[in-house]
């Protein structure tokens, strides 16, 4: 008898090229995706991935099988939707995909406000920088700073974000816009529009420190360093820090609200969409 949970691991396997990769993105170890490969080939009685020490490759019939198994898969997904969109209760988890400064600077803020109206509700703040599938249920909603390009997603824009300069206000040098030393990011996020902002703010002068998230920014603002850009939302309520006159463009992402279309009309979740749309544009002073 075929095994689902063996296609899940084969399909993870196919996807990632490894072992080791599936493992990480399925959390288990290295052995279980192993055993689950052979236990589906056994089923099958067929070969399905060739295995070196660095890579697994899709045998011909492995990848007849992939084809089959991905509409099994988005199949499964969506018998998940439809049970949730039929169902009336409004008693449930409901998880939220966000980046990072929304989640831990705006959603988590506003978890007793949603209890204390909806105590049957559990709302579960998945703080990631990547970009989730609504479709594979990964999360139920998604809050984003980019036009989703999804097309089973129906996605809603609250707003635009502004950010601005920052400094502490100790900071020596922060009504000498000559002398700015700017808190920029890693090199391994270089491609991010806001990295590629603040460079183009910076022009010629330095980048006197360097980071890898809003929160960082901030801390780093906070000890007196340099230069920040933040969220107006997070600078203008920190009573240590001055807004900086600036004449440059302004950096203002987007912000998107985003839901699987078979799960848009779902009471359990359009109770959360609608407390979203109420507080996100508030708090966020979007523009």
């Amino acid at each position: 008898m075929l095994n689902w949970e063996d296609l899940r691991y084969f399909i993870a396997v196919a996807n990632t090229g490894s072992l080791s990769a599936a493992a990480r993105l399925l959390h288990v170890d290295h052995a279980t995706v192993s055993r689950r490969i052979n236990s589906l080939e056994t089923s099958l009685q067929n070969q399905l991935v060739d295995r070196n020490s660095r890579a697994c490759y899709l045998t011909p019939f492995g990848q007849q099988i992939l084809d089959i198994a991905i509409k099994m898969e988005e199949s499964a997904f969506a018998i998940q939707r439809a049970s949730l969109a039929a169902k009336e209760s409004i008693t449930g988890k409901v998880i939220v995909s966000a980046p990072p400064v929304l989640a831990t600077h705006l959603l988590a803020k506003n978890l007793n406000n949603f209890h204390q109206r909806h105590p049957n509700i559990q709302i579960s703040i998945a703080s990631q920088a990547m970009r989730v599938s609504l479709s594979k249920r990964e999360a139920d909603i998604a809050l984003r700073l980019v036009r989703p390009t999804e097309n089973n997603d129906v996605a809603r824009k609250l707003g635009n974000m502004p950010f601005a300069l920052y400094a502490h206000k100790n900071y020596p040098y922060r009504n000498d816009p000559l002398h700015w030393g700017f808190i920029g990011y890693d090199s391994q996020f270089s491609d991010m529009p806001h990295a590629k902002w603040i460079i183009e703010a910076a022009k010629n002068q330095r980048i006197i420190c360097e980071v890898s998230d809003i929160t960082s920014q901030l801390i780093a603002v906070k000890s007196g360093v340099g230069v920040g850009s933040l969220p107006c939302f997070i600078g203008d309520n920190e009573p240590e820090l001055q807004r900086l006159q600036f004449d440059g463009k302004i950096y203002a992402p987007e912000v998107w609200l985003v839901v699987h279309a078979d799960l848009r009309s779902s009471p359990l979740l359009r109770i959360v969409l609608d407390f979203m749309i109420e507080v996100i544009p508030t708090n966020l002073r979007l523009i």
